[in-house]
């Protein structure tokens, strides 16, 4: 489970990427919902598994690669790999810091309550990065961010389960 987690941290996001390079926008529900929310919890199921001198090293170093390999997955749509890197990055981060300050609580509140911060980062970065000041950003941005709520908190229960 230690390489297996981080492996399909960094693979949902990959799996994200391409989705949307071959589906087109219309999926983004479905990423943001399964994958992404994959994503936000099981970065909380690895900060527990990883606790200790080294978690905000190794974090970063997942988290990072994570973000190199959306753009090297997105090269053909470099600003799209851009803003999912950035949000990418942006959200673990803020997933990170909220989560490791509610260490104490049981897993599905400090889970729940990361990821809706995680969830808010990206669902803001990435559209803004992407596709900047648009028609409907702040409806792209409110669907975004509840599909990605929504999924971590199903994800975080399953994840609870998972010992």
């Amino acid at each position: 489970m230690v390489i297996l987690y981080p492996a399909i941290f960094v693979a949902a996001v990959v799996v994200a990427n391409l989705m949307l390079l071959w589906l087109g926008p219309w999926f983004s529900p479905f990423n943001a919902f399964f994958l992404i929310g994959l994503d936000l919890s099981l970065r909380d199921k690895i900060h527990e598994m990883w606790e200790g001198s080294q978690l905000w090293i190794r974090m970063f170093i997942m988290i990072s690669t994570g973000s190199v390999i959306s753009i090297l997955f997105n090269i053909d749509a470099l600003m799209i790999g851009i803003a999912s890197a950035v949000a990418f990055l942006l959200s673990g981060v803020a997933d990170a810091l909220v989560y490791h300050r509610l260490l104490k609580h049981p897993f599905l509140i400090k889970s729940n309550a990361s990821n809706s911060v995680g969830a808010l980062v990206d669902s803001i970065a990435f559209p803004l990065i992407a596709f900047g000041m648009i028609p409907g950003l702040f409806m792209i941005i409110l669907l975004q961010f509840a599909a990605k709520v929504a999924g971590g908190a199903v994800w975080s229960f399953i994840l609870q389960k998972i010992r």
